[in-house]
C-alpha cells in the first residue's frame, strides 16, 4: 500500500475456522494497523450473532458492560496469513489467522 487505507480485515480462530470468526474495520498503511484512535469490530458469536466491540489503543477489546477481551493485533503485520493472539480471560487464549483484507467499500466501486 502506497497510502493509508481503510480497510476491514477477517480473521478466524485458527482451532476452529467456524467459530467466532472476527472482523475488524481500521486503516492501514505499510501492512501495520495505523488507525490511532479506537477502532469497530465484532465477533461472530452464538450461531452468526455479531458481538460488536471497540478495539482499544492499548488492545483491550471492549464488549461494554465491564466485559474485557486483550488482543496483540495493533502489533501484528496485516497481511493474509498472519497470524495474532487474542487472550480471553488470564488463563484462556486463542490465535486467530488473517485470512482476508478488503478495502472499506470496495463492493461499492464496482
Amino acid at each position: 500500500m502506497n497510502q493509508p487505507c481503510d480497510m476491514r480485515i477477517l480473521a478466524l480462530w485458527r482451532d476452529d475456522p467456524r467459530e467466532a470468526p472476527m472482523t475488524i474495520d481500521a486503516r492501514i498503511d505499510g501492512a501495520r494497523i495505523v488507525s490511532t484512535w479506537d477502532v469497530f469490530g465484532a465477533f461472530a458469536l452464538d450461531d452468526a450473532r455479531a458481538r460488536p466491540f471497540i478495539l482499544r489503543r492499548d488492545g483491550t477489546i471492549d464488549f461494554g458492560r465491564g466485559e474485557n477481551w486483550r488482543t496483540d493485533l495493533r502489533e501484528a503485520t496485516m497481511n493474509v496469513g498472519s497470524v495474532f493472539t487474542v487472550w480471553f480471560n488470564e488463563s484462556d487464549s486463542g490465535l486467530y489467522r488473517i485470512v482476508k483484507i478488503a478495502a472499506l467499500g470496495a463492493k461499492d466501486r464496482t
